[in-house]
């Protein structure tokens, strides 16, 4: 580089700058996250996280999809696990009581508001009148998971389509995944390069298998007496109506089937209310997709379109029907099958990158005990 002319437009003090030329690790840079963009791998990951995204909506609009804007506030609990951001305006030192209870007509929507964990309830109502729709946006999750897979604040890609069965949700899910690493790859080259000689040296091979190779596809209880007849000494238990660990899921992925493979018909127990119920009333229309790296990097389902079955599961799991009514409306009030998925996009980004924790691939990591910026 030869410069004819150079000025000084914003100075750094040496001595105190954070970012010194010398390796550091991806530790210390989440304690400094609004500097580590400046790194090349920091700058690598942003390049490639936008890249994604646009492809997520390159590849549904292509396909004939209408991007729905689903509430980040919500009264529903889609997973109905309960983990739940609450929203409240409510003075906590002086919570307005009615019965011996918070009373939450005096909140701000009158009733108990949450941050949305799915966007797929509301997206629900696109699917019945415009037949193949998705939404894309944060998601939230109260989870006390400090693990390298999960963050309290996600970005979430979730198609809905009518007339869509399991199995067209198992063709889309394949199609779209090889369409992100397709882009990447292309789109991403230098980026792509970087990650391999400077984060994992098996990523490119990976990749280039998921593009070249049709998935694997098996039900949830041939998976599980995989998992017990392989000699392995698991950590986690492993049994039928078991759910099942990262550890279960990178192995099928990486040492069994050495490539992507789809589990479906899992146990009703192990899935939300919202699943179809197969005839042997013991498991539901669900499948996961689990690759090499990772493991399970997207989830999805053939949707419960029966209004008296979806009832009934509702109770099974403790959830009031009446707070659903307007979801048991769209099959009350004429119902097509559908089915959807949902991918988490730092989950792919940690597939591309061959990142080891989630927290170095999304800007500000939200997780238990940290909320900085």
């Amino acid at each position: 580089m030869v410069a004819g002319r150079v000025e000084l437009v914003g100075d750094a003090p040496a001595e105190t700058y954070a970012l010194q030329k010398k390796g550091h690790t991806f530790e210390f840079l989440r304690d400094i996250a609004h500097l580590r963009p400046r790194t090349n791998t920091f700058g690598a990951v942003a390049r490639l996280r936008h890249r994604v995204s646009k492809t997520v909506h390159d590849f549904f609009d292509e396909h004939g999809f209408l991007y729905v804007h689903t509430p980040i506030i919500t009264a529903s609990d889609c997973e109905g696990a309960g983990a739940l951001f609450r929203v409240t305006t409510i003075d906590p030192d002086d919570v307005p009581k009615a019965a011996g209870k918070a009373d939450y007509t005096k909140d701000f929507f009158h009733k108990p508001a949450y941050l949305t964990v799915s966007g797929q309830l509301q997206v629900e109502t696109f699917a019945c009148a415009m037949g193949k729709v998705y939404t894309f946006g944060p998601t939230f999750r109260a989870e006390n998971s400090n693990t390298p897979r999960h963050l309290a604040e996600f970005w979430m890609i979730e198609p809905e389509m009518a007339f869509y069965d399991l199995g067209d949700n198992m063709t889309l899910a394949e199609a779209f995944l090889k369409r992100i690493v397709r882009d990447a790859l292309a789109h991403c080259a230098e980026e792509m390069k970087f990650f391999q000689e400077r984060v994992d040296k098996d990523l490119l091979n990976r990749l280039e298998s998921v593009l070249t190779n049709p998935f694997k596809s098996l039900p949830y209880t041939e998976a599980v007496e995989i998992l017990v007849k392989s000699g392995k000494a698991w950590e986690f238990h492993v049994a039928w109506g078991t759910d099942l660990q990262g550890e279960h899921e990178r192995y099928l992925a990486e040492e069994y089937f050495k490539g992507p493979v789809i589990l479906y018909d899992y146990p009703r127990g192990l899935k939300p209310f919202y699943m179809r119920v197969n005839d042997d009333g013991k498991t539901v229309r669900a499948m996961d997709v689990l690759v090499p790296g990772v493991g399970e990097i997207i989830g999805g389902s053939q949707r419960e379109e029966r209004l008296d079955v979806l009832e009934g599961r509702m109770r099974e799991q403790g959830l009031d029907p009446h707070v659903y009514q307007w979801y048991l409306d769209l099959r009350r009030y004429g119902t097509v099958p559908h089915a959807g998925l949902g991918l988490g996009l730092e989950r792919v980004m940690l597939f591309l990158s061959g990142m080891a924790n989630i927290r170095d691939v999304i800007p500000f990591p939200r997780t238990p005990g940290s909320a900085e910026y």
